[in-house]
């Protein structure tokens, strides 16, 4: 049946699905677009009076008042220090263990692998202790590297490399290796090219996780020398009663969350790509 346009209606399950995504992302929406009406509005200005989204007039007097209180460029610096620290090693360790259990043989290999899998089911915080000691015992209290040492290992990054690698035609790699590439140069110039969308959307995981983790630096940082956003921002909100002033916590939490979300929307398609071609739904 087709309407009076010529064209074919949408069938109900699409409709309702589209409806269930738009009302999605509205929710999901939502908050942001409050911290962006709460911070724009005058600091002294009640939220009960004048208009409804940005008060009187705009203004930018809440985030140059948080920038003020708060060393919020020192907490960016250490925030982007800390996550390319543990990308960085996280890329080689993933990458060189996803290769030898996609292309190896080996004894233990199957129950190796299983062991790394168990590994994403074990809550962050049930390592907490262990790694304090561990970080304690190492006198690297206080420091980034007390941050970025415990997840040099991803778990994740092998498993979601090792789809990646598998989806590709093993003749690339055959023909790597009869042209007389070693391990190593077919790994760099075959796999790793060919995986970009995968080590890509794996890159943003592990920034957008280790840009929002909380407990762990708040537990082993103790100064502004080595905070970063997310500590820093716990910090500032309990100096005085900042915590009371919703604009001015708000400038603060955009500060905090608005480089990360560029860095999604720039990156989105790649993100998007990387995980349907390893297979994960």
């Amino acid at each position: 049946m087709k309407s009076s346009t010529g064209r074919k209606p949408l069938p109900i399950l699409r409709v309702v699905g589209l409806c269930g995504g738009i009302v999605v992302c509205l929710l999901w929406f939502a908050p942001l677009v409050w911290s962006l009406v709460a911070s724009t509005r005058p600091p002294l200005e009640s939220f009960s009076r004048g208009r409804v989204w940005f008060g009187s007039h705009l203004s930018l007097d809440n985030f140059a008042r948080a920038l003020a209180i708060a060393p919020f460029p020192l907490y960016f610096r250490n925030t982007v220090y800390l996550v390319t620290a543990i990308l960085s090693v996280q890329l080689v360790t993933s990458s060189l263990a996803a290769f030898a259990f996609a292309f190896y043989r080996f004894p233990g290999k199957k129950v190796l692998f299983i062991i790394i899998l168990a590994q994403m089911m074990i809550p962050t915080v049930a390592l907490l202790v262990p790694n304090f000691q561990t970080i304690r015992i190492l006198g690297l209290y206080d420091t980034l590297w007390a941050m970025a040492i415990p997840f040099w290992g991803s778990a994740f990054g092998t498993f979601l490399l090792r789809q990646a690698f598998l989806g590709i035609p093993r003749d690339y790699g055959d023909a790597a290796l009869v042209d007389g590439c070693g391990w190593y140069l077919t790994l760099r110039h075959i796999y790793l090219p060919m995986a970009t969308s995968s080590l890509v959307a794996f890159s943003i995981s592990s920034i957008n996780w280790h840009w929002n983790s909380l407990i762990w630096p708040l537990i082993v940082t103790q100064s502004d020398r080595t905070r970063p956003l997310t500590a820093g921002l716990a910090r500032f909100t309990q100096l005085g009663e900042i915590g009371a002033q919703w604009g001015l916590v708000s400038a603060a939490t955009l500060i905090v969350a608005m480089p990360l979300f560029l860095v999604f929307l720039i990156f989105q398609r790649k993100f998007l790509e990387g995980f349907m071609n390893s297979g994960l739904k």
